[in-house]
């Protein structure tokens, strides 16, 4: 039986094993737990007490997540150690890290290192899953590679998110918050019987925000004068149906709509390319002293606009069939996922009319899935067993568009103009110079008549009448990529005594991806650099190789590049790879367990969905290979002073190989498969329930030493990108502190006439650490704490509650992800420099931008429960 009667008379079908630091999923007016032995998970796919599982998984119940104020993937951080959430460039970019190891995630055509389900659903990109996540029951972040139960692309961890389920019990939940930058919203859920058999629940919310940045739009056309604000609705439907006393099912349907606009970027340093931005019209951050580190800023200067559409929707169907005879369980999942992206995008990040992209449909991406999961899992005395299967097909369509605006020729040619004049005084600084190098048949003497003018001979053969770069749309790229995968796999634990267990899992996957591409350019676009190219052997003469080359480089850009226009691309491959993992545990007592395990997990193969070249000649093949880890760990489970106490510890080591690196060259994303990336260190994790009625503390400690290993060019896939990646050879990864720390003290305590209060303090304390994937030094993020705060009075019965909240209560001032502004300027030099890197800082002329995080936010919430 499947507990069927209880589940109608509970008030919620998630009681049954579905209870985190003690508080059931539906149920949060239950009483809270008194002993660590209320933690329930169900990390190996079964319901298990957290102290018997030999997994490093930090749970967080109900009660926590409502206390520190997360509503999405991103707030999550505040309570997990050793974990990082950011975003760039839109809201879909969102990335989760683990022990320092994620992947930035901006390119659709990489998947994440951290899997990210809800309600058993996996989630194939971190960005797909941001959002409102509605009522939920808890969230349980496993560390490690989870490969064996989780499946591919879980290299680094998972999220495993668990929402409310339908409750037999009626109900009605609403909620009504306002808070600074103009921030309210609304949320409501009903739940109850719809027969005997079937339950219901219906979840909606909408939230709308004003911009984190104040924006200044110069001549525009962009209107909005804020960015980064919120504006979305979502709705969450679900049916439990319990047909008879052996088998359930679940039905979830979802909807939610983003119309926003996200996200510009602010100046860290503004380098020497400031004086050229403002001759073609354009602002920025003035420099600092010495083109020095700016004051922290929330002001951003964008032209055009950031608009953001998001449409995610989505269905699924649980099935479990209890078979009594087997002693066993067979569980269905089934999903269908369709999402969807729209931006704009200023991609220079300033006033100046340079380059953009259109909220139009030609700038975005598109994710449809299907996914199928079998498990059979079964118990004997001696045995825990489970076999199951997994099949997913994802088609996966990006559209890509560039537009010139009026500055981006002047803008060029002043500097190029610029280079040329810092080494010859003879050729002046001009914004006119473009088509000195693009002029047809040009020669030597023409191109150096031509540049001593500074381009402005009316006629004749110094005159510049070689094209520029016109005015609109230049490139409408398609991309379509369609994934299948399958998958069997096992988890067994045996009980080879009362105290000491053995677990043997398997899993065997199997990836074919398709792509299809084509690469065009628009109207005229290509010209520019055509004609330049036409003329090499002129400018190389001129100059010399090594000159000549950059300039034509700086001419000749992805976006800019005839070789890519009317470029098809078909390419197809299938990848398969054995993981599993062997995981022992002993328990010396009811209070004391210590375990050992091995794991090895695998990151599919993929495609890199944008343009990428060599020098100024396209790659042939947009493939990069699959990532594989093997991971070691040696833990401690204590459980203390009476049942009261929870103090866990595990050593680990990580070792990545072909490591997807998806990095920014300040022309494109390029993924690139760095050698070898090493984490090890030490997981804490704390948890008190004290004497005192309705005080606890929780809390963890995430010390990480994550590396990149030895490395030449040689080793790369593409050697041209070296001078790129030469700060990362032995070095710590990005996103990587040192130590990470969390805590939370939660209190509630009855004041009498009928009510009580209540108050919840949450904390997080990172060391530095570098925000940008090529590690420059001006990307570096300080050591850093922030602190959510919550203070609640309300009925002891819960009929309604006011609570008056603040995110990041002191206001920290912190860089999510820091950038090369492209266009402006360069880090990297195209010689090895005295330290035996690309990287000079004296020669550094590269305008820094970041993303930043979000300021304090604050105010009240009032909720209703009927």
């Amino acid at each position: 039986m499947r507990f069927n009667n209880i589940l109608r008379s509970t008030a919620s079908a998630a009681v049954v094993g579905v209870v985190a630091f003690g508080f059931a999923g539906a149920a949060s007016a239950q009483e809270g737990p008194t002993t660590v032995d209320d933690i329930i998970v169900t990390a190996q796919k079964r319901e298990q007490s957290l102290q018997d599982v030999p997994i490093v998984v930090t749970t967080l119940s109900q009660e926590a997540l409502d206390g520190a104020g997360v509503r999405d993937i991103k707030d999550l951080q505040i309570l997990t150690p050793g974990m990082t959430v950011t975003s760039t460039q839109s809201e879909a970019s969102t990335t989760a890290r683990i022990r320092g190891v994620g992947t930035v995630g901006d390119n659709p055509g990489l998947e994440s290192s951290v899997g990210v389900v809800i309600d058993g659903v996996y989630r194939s990109r971190n960005g797909v899953g941001f959002g409102d996540l509605g009522e939920l029951s808890r969230i349980e972040v496993l560390k490690g590679p989870q490969g064996t139960l989780f499946g591919k692309n879980t290299s680094a961890g998972v999220i495993n998110i668990i929402t409310e389920a339908p409750s037999f019990t009626p109900g009605f939940d609403a909620e009504a918050t306002y808070g600074n930058f103009g921030a309210w919203g609304v949320a409501g859920s009903v739940t109850g019987p719809i027969s005997d058999q079937i339950a219901g629940r219906l979840y909606v919310a909408k939230r709308e925000r004003d911009g984190f940045y104040d924006v200044i739009t110069g001549a525009g056309p962009r209107q909005e004068k804020d960015d980064q604000n919120q504006d979305f609705w979502t709705a969450r439907g679900q049916l439990l149906i319990l047909p008879s006393d052996n088998a359930s099912i679940r039905l979830i349907a979802d909807y939610s709509k983003r119309d926003e606009y996200c996200c510009v970027s602010t100046q860290l340093r503004t380098g020497p390319t400031y004086n050229a931005i403002r001759a073609v019209g354009g602002d920025q951050q003035a420099p600092a002293s010495g083109f020095g580190k700016l004051p922290f800023s929330r002001t951003a200067y964008a032209n055009r606009s950031t608009g953001q559409t998001m449409e995610d929707m989505g269905f699924s169907a649980e099935a479990n069939i209890d078979i009594p005879s087997w002693d066993a369980t067979l569980t269905s999942i089934s999903s269908w996922r369709s999402w969807e992206g729209i931006n704009g995008m200023d991609l220079d990040y300033t006033t100046a009319d340079l380059l953009y992209r259109v909220d139009d449909g030609n700038y975005g991406f598109k994710l449809d899935n299907l996914t199928q999961e079998f498990r059979l899992a079964g118990a004997t005395d001696g045995l825990d067993w489970l076999v199951g299967a997994f099949f997913t097909k994802e088609d996966i369509g990006r559209a890509d568009s560039y537009h010139y605006g009026a500055g981006y020729t002047p803008y060029l040619s002043l500097l190029l103009s610029s280079q040329l004049n810092a080494a010859n005084p003879a050729f002046p600084v001009s914004p006119n110079d473009i088509g000195c190098f693009s002029r047809p048949a040009q020669t030597a003497p023409g191109l150096a008549g031509c540049l001593a003018t500074g381009g402005m001979t009316p006629s004749g053969p110094t005159a510049a009448t070689g094209p520029g770069f016109g005015v609109g749309e230049g490139v409408r790229d398609r991309y379509s990529q369609r994934t299948e995968s399958f998958a069997l796999f096992t988890n067994n634990t045996v009980h080879l005594t009362d105290q000491f267990d053995l677990t043997l899992g398997l899993r065997y996957t199997q990836d074919h991806k398709r792509l299809l591409a084509i690469q065009d350019n628009v109207g005229t676009n290509g010209a520019a650099c055509g004609g330049t190219l036409a003329n090499a052997a002129a400018i190389q003469g001129l100059f010399g190789a090594a000159t000549g080359s950059r300039l034509i480089g700086n001419i000749c850009l992805p976006w800019a590049n005839p070789q890519f226009d009317n470029r098809r691309l078909s390419e197809e491959n299938t990848g398969g790879e054995f993981t599993g993992t062997i995981k022992a545990s002993y328990r010396f007592n009811d209070s004391v367990m210590a375990y050992g395990s091995y794991a090895h997990g695998y990151k599919s193969f993929g495609y890199n969905l944008d343009r990428v070249q060599n020098g100024v000649t396209p790659t042939a093949s947009l493939y990069f290979p699959a990532e594989t880890v093997d991971s070691y760990e040696l833990g401690l489970k204590n459980t203390l002073f009476d049942r009261t106490v929870l103090l866990n510890v595990t050593y680990f080591h990580q070792k990545f190989e072909d490591f997807q690196l998806n990095t920014f060259l300040g022309t494109a994303f390029v993924v690139e498969s760095i050698p070898e990336l090493k984490s090890q260190g030490v997981d804490a994790d704390f948890v008190w329930f004290t004497p005192v009625e309705g005080l606890s503390f929780n809390g963890g400690v995430t010390y990480t030493d994550t590396k990149y290993g030895d490395f030449v060019a040689a080793d790369l896939t593409n050697p041209g990108n070296f001078p790129q990646l030469s700060l990362l050879p032995g070095a710590r990864a990005s996103f990587a502190p040192e130590w990470s720390a969390t805590g939370s003290v939660a209190f509630d305590r009855s004041i009498g006439a009928g009510l009580k209060v209540g108050f919840n303090l949450s904390a997080k304390y990172t060391t530095e650490y570098n925000t940008g994937s090529d590690l420059l030094p001006f990307k570096m993020q300080e050591d850093m704490t922030l602190l959510n705060g919550r203070i609640t009075l309300g009925t002891e019965d819960e009929r309604w509650a006011l609570d008056v909240w603040a995110q990041n209560l002191t206001d920290e001032e912190y860089v999510q992800v820091a950038i090369n502004a492209p266009l402006q300027g360069s880090a990297f030099q195209s010689t090895v420099q005295p330290n035996g890197t690309f990287f000079n800082p004296a020669l550094d002329t590269q305008t820094y931008n970041a993303f930043l995080g979000q300021p304090r936010t604050y105010g009240a919430t009032l909720r209703v429960r009927y």
